[in-house]
């Protein structure tokens, strides 16, 4: 069932018209104000939002710009129902990106058709999008990763995070898969006292977040923006699909898994048996390697991220970048680490 997310302060005209949304077979759900609407749409996830435009607290054009910038909700259609009729006011509302304008009073016919046209012209995108991807599918065969990371770009959802800000969580199910545009990105555990420890990095142009490929498993860690973040996501029963058609994309897929599986195996050896300097060294480069265009660059991150990469408790993680910047090798700028020699680094035993 259609499930319509009714925005009205005037309690007589909200229960009247989700009353008559009912009868004509829709899901409605109401809110008395902007701010609660709000709340509605990130917990009930409409198909559909009609929003009056004058309200206290927070107005239809506040509404529809909290919804437009954001990208989990941007794509929902968005009718605005307002006594407002002179031409700047629904110039106003369209140029902010409202789909459509219904003017009080009006008739069940007009809001009905109003509702089912938005829709209906959703489900033709969708099936344009939907029919754009199988033709590229079958006419370009994506032979390699970068073929695959196109295939994101072009077809995949945006998002955008802020730094330090949670992109799924452990326990969370794995829907997407992704490929970072900008920035980088940290997964990481909590152990059985509670302390974090950060299990991988990720830069632009990396994919992560897969668990499996064939099945929705929950994921196994969290997963954070280390700075301001762009990443595009794909359906895993999507990207199923494409590898099914495509062999030699799955078997380059296959090779990156275990290239990163060796990585990995590489970086628990290096934990287990390198010295601290060696370690703490290491997880240096490696962060200006993940975050930086230039390795140069100041390290914003901050030491305990650095510590649990490396394995390290925390207190002796900054003797030792203490002793390293006595060496030269570092400096430090507030919170961030800028390095010095990257060769000096490199040969720390």
């Amino acid at each position: 069932m259609t499930k319509v997310l009714l925005i009205e302060d005037d309690m007589v005209l909200r229960e009247n018209t989700a009353e008559l949304l009912e009868l004509s077979d829709f899901e409605v759900i109401t809110a008395p104000n902007g701010i609660l609407g709000l709340k509605s749409i990130n917990t009930s996830n409409p198909d559909i939002i009609v929003c009056d435009i004058m309200m206290p607290e927070l107005d239809g054009y506040e509404v529809l710009n909290e919804v437009t910038k954001n990208d989990k909700t941007k794509h929902i259609p968005f009718i605005f129902l307002s006594a407002k009729t002179e031409h700047k006011d629904i110039r106003k509302g369209m140029n902010l990106g409202a789909d459509d304008y219904i003017t009080k009073p009006f008739t069940e016919d007009e809001l009905i058709s109003a509702i089912k046209s938005r829709l209906a012209k959703v489900s033709i995108l969708r099936d344009k999008e939907q029919s754009e991807v199988q033709n590229y599918i079958e006419k370009d065969e994506l032979i390699n990763l970068n073929d695959l990371k196109n295939f994101f770009d072009d077809f995949g959802d945006e998002f955008t995070y802020d730094k330090d800000e949670i992109i799924y969580r452990e326990g969370d199910h794995s829907n997407l898969i992704f490929l970072i545009t900008k920035g980088a990105v940290k997964c990481h555990k909590l152990d059985s006292t509670g302390k974090e420890l950060a299990t991988s990095l990720y830069k632009e142009d990396d994919l992560f977040g897969y668990t499996s490929f064939t099945h929705n498993l929950p994921h196994k860690e969290t997963a954070t923006s280390i700075k301001k973040t762009k990443l595009v996501g794909l359906s895993i029963l999507q990207l199923s699909e494409i590898l099914k058609n495509n062999n030699k994309l799955a078997i380059a897929l296959i090779d990156h898994l275990t290239d990163d599986l060796s990585h990995i195996k590489d970086q628990l050896l290096e934990m287990a048996y390198s010295t601290v300097n060696k370690k703490t060294a290491s997880t240096i480069l490696q962060f200006a390697e993940k975050i930086n265009r230039r390795p140069n660059d100041p390290i914003k991150i901050s030491r305990n991220d650095l510590a649990s990469v490396a394995g390290i408790a925390t207190e002796t993680f900054i003797r030792t970048l203490t002793n390293f910047k006595n060496q030269g090798l570092i400096k430090s700028e507030g919170r961030n680490i800028v390095v010095l020699d990257i060769d000096g680094l490199k040969q720390i035993r």
